[in-house]
């Protein structure tokens, strides 16, 4: 996995342009340095200021490959989503950040209903299709994450596998579908979920799911391992996880994905956001790090790392990913989700999932 790492970050750093040696800008750290060594240096404009809630592990040799190509040194503070957009809140005009990165659209959604997210340029927006970018312009997506039903290849047959999550109510899943209610991505999901049918259609599917057995688990990667070793009938993921395992298992991981319908909530993309904040005082250099997240090679480089789906129009997913046609987050009023997931923490907690 190191290997394969280094080799990505390589493929970024090359196609960036080498920058000038004269400066005694900060030097940049990381993989990339490794490539250019000291003549990698930030030397134009203003430094612009990150939250992100996507991973240093996998956004640093973006944010290496970006300062090398583009001279934009970056300061970035990291953390969870929900809980960096709740800071900008709390700083309001006074926040530090330029860009924010959500791995979900509730946060995103929060921050808009708030007025702290500011315009991005159009011809950013333009880079992804009008689905996955903001009417007013406020947010852009830059990966997705598709929700699929995981299975075991032993225990579940073919003509038993669903078209729909509300199938999973049937008695002939009681006690077979695995649910992961408190992870993040599950929760990004419901909130959807409810804004899309309403909150007493979404609270009866999972208290109905609650009374046909359904098994907790705290994560997607829990359930994808669970369903591999036949723990676990099937279970509601992210559609990556169990593709990563077959790369590390191969066939002695006996559990694949199954797609629901292509109008299903539950084949829901969920999509990872940029925005440009309200407050940013460097909306210039906020823009150029848009873009360049939305350049081909960045986009390649989540859809190798990862086996997310790029949304930046013309970059093709991984081989191994079947094509998207899933319901799309996009296509959901995020101002409506902003204020949603405490509502969703309570339906989850009153379901008794968790206790189950």
């Amino acid at each position: 996995m190191r290997r394969r790492f280094l080799l990505i970050t390589v493929s970024l750093a090359v196609l960036a342009a080498a920058c000038g040696s004269d400066s005694t800008d900060e030097v940049l750290s990381g993989p990339a340095a490794e490539i250019y060594g000291d003549d990698c240096v930030a030397t134009e404009g203003d430094p612009i200021t990150i939250y992100s809630g996507r991973s240093e592990d996998l956004m640093e040799p973006v944010l290496d490959a970006f300062r090398c190509e583009t001279g934009i040194a970056t300061e970035v503070r990291w953390g969870d989503s929900a809980e960096l957009a709740l800071l900008m809140q709390e700083e309001g005009d006074r926040t530090l950040a330029d860009v924010y990165i959500s791995t979900s659209p509730g946060p995103v959604g929060f921050l808009e209903s708030n007025g702290l997210l500011g315009t991005i340029d159009q011809s950013t927006l333009d880079l992804v299709a009008e689905a996955n970018r903001s009417d007013a312009g406020t947010w852009v997506g830059f990966s997705g994450r598709k929700r699929v039903l995981v299975y075991n290849l032993d225990q579940v047959t073919e003509a038993e596998l669903p078209e729909s999550i509300f199938d999973l109510t049937d008695e002939q899943y009681r006690g077979r579908v695995a649910i992961p209610a408190t992870n993040g991505s599950f929760m990004d999901w419901f909130t959807v979920f409810r804004a899309n049918y309403g909150d007493d259609v979404a609270t009866q599917w999972l208290n109905d799911m609650v009374a046909n057995d359904a098994e907790y688990y705290p994560n997607n990667r829990a359930i994808v391992e669970a369903a591999g070793r036949g723990e676990i009938d099937m279970g509601l993921v992210n559609h990556y996880y169990n593709y990563q395992e077959v790369e590390a298992v191969g066939d002695e991981h006996r559990a694949r994905n199954h797609d629901l319908a292509d109008d299903d909530i539950g084949s829901l993309l969920i999509i990872t956001t940029a925005t440009v904040t309200a407050a940013s005082d460097n909306t210039e250099g906020a823009n150029r790090f848009l873009q360049y997240l939305l350049s081909a090679p960045v986009q390649e480089y989540f859809g190798t790392e990862t086996l997310e789906y790029p949304l930046a129009a013309g970059v093709e997913p991984a081989d191994v990913l079947p094509p998207l046609a899933a319901v799309e987050a996009g296509s959901v009023d995020f101002g409506s989700l902003g204020g949603g997931f405490e509502e969703t923490t309570a339906i989850i907690q009153d379901s008794g999932i968790v206790n189950e």
